[in-house]
């Protein structure tokens, strides 16, 4: 969706009957009976239903690949090799084609992939939640968005250097696993492990770095504070009212705060309570000191531009021309046209504008 946002042509594979599992995905459905899971990951795609043991629907899957400039897939290993149209196989036709093979738990594994087992497997579960609770995942897909947006920088690196001359199949195929991807975004939490030597461990809202760098309750709603600096430690304390702590040296930087954690938390906590969130976020917002209320999810949709159909806006530079496609959608079109005349077609029907012999945007 991410390549489809930037302009690429999308044509999204799918099994006939069902189609893509997240269709089912629900409630809540639209009015067509899409489902709402659906419908977030989906725009800028056109969708053609092909049935890999049926050899018409394996030479369409190869023809589309001949015109394209991308495949992405994510099939088990040796699926898509016994039917021919593997990733070497193409590549080797193909010069110009790029790869990317999305897996559960690397190229080398059988094993289907899902984000909350990822989340688990991989540390997520281990750092989310009350320190004396149970692990919790994130409220989110997230290993699969990380994931996604790692096999698209993939792709616009391989296209990248496409462009500078000719490559090797080697070169033009690249493997991003969930779990792969879930790891790497551990980042300063895993660093600490292999700095530190100690094991990871859940912090709740605070973190394990930084003081003060957590939620705090006020008088009437929480708030989430974030001072990443000694300067905006010093302009935070000012604004409490806690001259004693600004003042203190041994609080001055955050090394010396993070060893006295429980002794400032607690001083904040208490102040805090003393005032409504707004008239804190007043003060802190002319103190520049970074902080945020807890929104609700209909209250953060308030601030973006969104569509039940389409989604939230690209957070990329990108547009919405297409919404979701319904099952084969445009199979039958496709399938009689062929991709390159589909295309020119489909563009003209969205902008209104007449045929023309430019090239078209990347596929």
């Amino acid at each position: 969706m991410a390549l489809g946002d930037l302009g690429a042509d999308v044509i999204k594979i799918e099994r006939p009957g069902s189609g893509d599992d997240s269709r089912s995905w629900g409630p809540p459905f639209d009015d067509r009976g899409e489902s709402a899971y659906f419908l977030s990951i989906n725009r800028n795609k056109w969708s053609v239903a092909a049935d890999l043991d049926r050899r018409e629907d394996i030479n369409l899957i190869a023809s589309l690949a001949a015109d394209a400039d991308v495949v992405v897939e994510n099939f088990r290993p040796g699926m898509l090799e016994k039917r021919g149209i593997g990733a070497a196989d193409l590549l080797d036709r193909h010069p110009r084609l790029v790869w990317t093979t999305i897996t559960g738990f690397g190229d080398q594994s059988t094993r289907i992939g899902y984000d909350f087992v990822v989340q688990a497997e991989q540390g997520w579960m281990a750092i989310t939640g009350d320190p004396a609770g149970p692990p919790v995942k994130v409220g989110v897909a997230l290993a699969d968005v990380i994931a996604g947006k790692d096999a698209a920088i993939a792709v616009l690196a391989m296209l990248a250097a496409r462009a500078q001359g000719p490559m090797p199949p080697a070169s033009r195929h690249a493997t991003i696993s969930l779990a792969h991807s879930a790891a790497a975004a551990l980042v300063n939490v895993a660093q600490n492990v292999l700095v530190g030597g100690d094991d990871a461990g859940r912090w709740g809202n605070a973190h394990p770095n930084l003081v003060p760098y957590q939620l705090f309750d006020t008088a009437d709603r929480p708030l989430a504070l974030a001072v990443g600096t000694d300067a905006q430690w010093r302009a935070c304390a000012l604004t409490l009212g806690l001259h004693e702590l600004a003042n203190d040296p041994s609080l001055a930087t955050n090394a010396g705060r993070v060893a006295q954690r429980e002794h400032v938390v607690t001083c904040f906590a208490s102040r805090f309570r003393e005032r409504p969130a707004a008239e804190w976020m007043a003060r802190l917002s002319v103190a520049e000191v970074p902080a945020g209320l807890v929104r609700s999810v209909r209250e953060a949709l308030e601030s973006v531009t969104a569509s039940a159909l389409t989604g939230i806006a690209p957070s990329l530079p990108g547009t919405v021309r297409y919404p979701p496609p319904r099952l084969d959608e445009h199979g039958a079109a496709i399938r009689t046209l062929g991709w390159a005349a589909f295309t020119q077609a489909a563009r003209h029907a969205s902008t209104g504008e007449q045929p023309s012999s430019a090239p078209a945007a990347g596929r």
